[in-house]
């Protein structure tokens, strides 16, 4: 394999944010940042096994008619790809196995929590939480303050106290099945980004600021292995100062925005550990 660092999006059925995600890839030191569509996966022309980094990206699924990313994840769940005997899924699973990383970002996040990809609890895909309504009742459009855990696995956020970033979406309420499993979330630290005050000081219920009442202030999720992460706020539209909302006001910003942290952190491991 190429030992340029090459990363996926996945385009088609109501994604709507593949561009500047594809953008902030090649921004945050991938050499290839693909943007393919579904049906070039499941008729087996392009392979997830040629790539490092797979990013679900935001948008309206299927016009979450069934619920947000719900018949997306089903789609990729049991979808199956052309002449291989196997199903998308399949692949998935062992693009994981391989150590790989996946990123998603509101209707990405959705679809991996539909999917049993995050918390993904004792490694078994199995669904434990989903994203539901916001507790305002309304599509929420603003920006949010997120405190990072330092002891979570998360290599996405490595070295981050807090981020700034956009948020835009109607259904992102964090909901777990059980009290266990928001207890092995938080014992774990896989809650690696919860809304919080403008400080980063403490996470917090209060809306705005929590912009839709999750379920423990959290915002954004990985797995055991920190290499699935998703989270509702849209790091993607935040690469560069001009899109701070004060950006002609606030002096001393930096040229690149607080969201390609995380590209950079996660093309970094790539370089280190899968090339």
């Amino acid at each position: 394999m190429s030992k340029h660092v090459r990363a996926i999006v996945i385009a088609g059925n109501g994604t709507n944010c593949e561009r500047e995600t594809a953008h902030a890839m090649r921004l945050g030191g991938a050499e290839v940042a693909d943007i393919v569509h579904i049906s070039e996966l499941l008729a087996g022309r392009v392979l997830l096994e040629d790539y490092h980094f797979l990013h679900l990206a935001g948008g309206f699924l299927d016009g979450d008619d069934l619920g947000s990313a719900k018949a997306g994840a089903n789609r990729l769940l049991h979808a199956p790809v052309k002449g291989s005997g196997e199903h998308l899924s399949d692949h998935l699973r062992r693009f994981i196995a391989d150590g790989k990383l996946v990123m998603g970002v509101c209707n990405g996040f959705q679809l991996m929590v539909k999917m049993g990809l995050l918390p993904a609890l004792d490694g078994d895909f199995r669904q434990t939480t989903t994203l539901t309504f916001n507790d305002c009742g309304r599509f929420q459009d603003r920006w949010v303050y997120l405190k990072a855990d330092p002891a979570s696995p998360c290599i996405f956020t490595r070295g981050l106290q807090g981020i700034y970033l956009p948020m835009r979406h109607g259904e992102g309420k964090l909901v777990v099945d059980s009290e266990e499993t928001l207890a092995r979330i938080e014992n774990q630290h896989l809650g690696v980004l919860k809304y919080s005050d403008s400080e980063y000081l403490a996470p917090t219920m209060e809306f705005p600021l929590n912009p839709n009442g999750s379920t423990a202030a959290i915002a954004g999720l990985c797995d055991a292995t920190g290499r699935l992460f998703g989270l509702m706020p849209h790091p993607e539209a935040y690469v560069h100062r001009t899109q701070h909302p004060r950006w002609t006001r606030e002096e001393n910003l930096p040229e690149a925005g607080m969201g390609l942290w995380l590209y950079q952190n996660a093309i970094r491991f790539i370089r280190e550990e899968l090339l």
